[in-house]
């Protein structure tokens, strides 16, 4: 609950409790707030056991971190029934790019050997040129830029 409290912001709290109650007071005021924190998560823990009697045999299994939706997700994919464990294992990135780089080599390969009638030794440039505007000519307006 407390976890990113710092040593020197704990000795912080503590002296201000002293300076506030007094060292006579503070035994007493740390009871009253322990007690009270026991009775709120007394308090949840019957709450939550009557919603799940509530909910029925069906809902046994039903946990209230599962609400949260980190949770709900991690537990959903992790889930056997669903068979992505599979799915995920099976899938080889190595492999699938050797793959795909094995095909357009062969292609590149078949291509310009029917094309090496055409100019530039049967390569193709694929760089895109920028055309030069008339002068005349006015860039497109948007409004969305403006």
């Amino acid at each position: 609950m407390f976890n990113d409290i710092g040593p020197l912001e704990l000795v912080t709290l503590i002296v201000l409790a002293v300076l506030v109650f007094g060292p006579d007071k503070l035994p007493k005021v740390i009871q009253d707030v322990t007690r009270t924190i026991r009775k709120i998560r007394e308090f949840s823990e019957s709450a939550k056991n009557d919603i799940r009697e509530e909910l029925g045999p069906e809902f046994k299994d039903f946990e209230f971190e599962d609400l949260n939706p980190k949770t709900f997700i991690r537990k959903q994919l992790d889930n056997e029934d669903l068979g992505l464990k599979e799915i995920r294992n099976g899938f080889d990135l190595k492999k699938e790019m050797a793959e795909v780089t094995d095909a357009v080599h062969s292609r590149d390969s078949d291509t310009s050997s029917a094309s090496a009638a055409g100019s530039s030794g049967g390569r193709l440039d694929m760089t895109k040129k920028p055309e030069t505007p008339d002068p005349d000519d006015r860039p497109p307006y948007d409004a969305d830029a403006t």
